[in-house]
């Protein structure tokens, strides 16, 4: 069927201002990048309250806000229309003065603290906007690790809400979000590197292509056992959602993602974030 073009309809402002790819982030399974650390932090600290309330609300804006800001960088270096300038600004606005009306009243609360957490993600946020104004953000692994690792900030934010103070074993909780995020970064490159394969190569070419990814997930499981297992200062079972991780790299190599589509992708690995998201908060309790 065809569709025509209306120009009533597509003048209406709220056609204008309600376009999802400038007010959502479209690389959907970076969503479990910000969402694991945040419930991992509020399942360690047993308590939900307003703050913990005002925290997420700060955090998933400033997560949103990433989107409409890189369309205005985008606009602003020629690459993309200037009748985005309408929608793109709405929302990096309504964003923004959602995370300040939330960050407000965190600082209210006398856990104000927990914003110092947020200064590293300036230089990243803004190293980001560099690159997308120099068309050269895709395909940079490096970066995104290292946001990856701002934004696991959110685990150990939430836990110090949760027990009420500041304990210096929430940043276990940063470390081992980081570096499952980090491990899942390098699995899903992997992945999209598979799909522009013709075919299944060897073996022994697989394991090649994936050695990185193994590697760094065999670094997490080993990580986690010895800081469970042998020094005890970590819950002893907190190894389980490590090993779930590295089996599905292993799966992934010796089963490439030969003609995946993107989104195909991104279901598996959001679905492996939430089992380890759910295996993570049950270890950690069992203590």
């Amino acid at each position: 069927m065809r569709v025509c073009y209306n120009p009533i309809m597509n003048s209406v402002p709220g056609s204008r201002l309600f376009r999802k790819q400038i007010a959502i982030p479209q690389d959907h399974g970076s969503w479990i990048f910000i969402l694991t650390p945040l419930i991992i932090g509020v399942a360690a600290g047993k308590v939900f309250t307003q703050a913990t309330l005002g925290l997420c609300t700060a955090a998933v804006c400033v997560f949103l806000l990433r989107q409409p800001v890189t369309t205005l960088v985008k606009v602003y270096s020629g690459r993309r229309p200037s009748t985005d300038l309408t929608a793109a600004y709405f929302w990096a606005i309504g964003y923004g003065l959602l995370a300040l009306a939330a960050l407000a009243d965190i600082f209210s609360l006398g856990d104000g603290y927990i914003v110092y957490l947020a200064v590293p993600g300036i230089p990243v946020f803004a190293w980001h906007l560099w690159l997308v104004s120099q068309r050269a953000e895709r395909r940079q692994a490096g970066i995104e690790v290292i946001a990856a690792g701002v934004l696991s900030l959110a685990a150990p934010a939430a836990y110090w809400i949760g027990v009420g103070h500041y304990d210096p074993f929430g940043w276990w909780l940063w470390l081992l979000s980081w570096l499952q995020t980090a491990a899942s970064i390098l699995y899903a490159y992997l992945r999209l590197e598979q799909r522009e394969w013709n075919s299944a190569p060897s073996r022994l070419e697989r394991f090649r292509a994936g050695m990185r990814a193994l590697a760094f997930s065999s670094f997490n499981l080993i990580l986690s056992a010895i800081l469970g297992q042998a020094a005890g200062l970590l819950p002893h079972l907190i190894f389980i959602p490590f090993l779930l991780q590295w089996l599905e790299t292993l799966w992934g190599i010796d089963r490439p993602a030969v003609k995946w589509k993107p989104v195909r992708i991104g279901i598996r690995l959001m679905a492996v974030g939430v089992l380890w998201t759910g295996l993570f908060i049950i270890c950690w309790a069992k203590g």
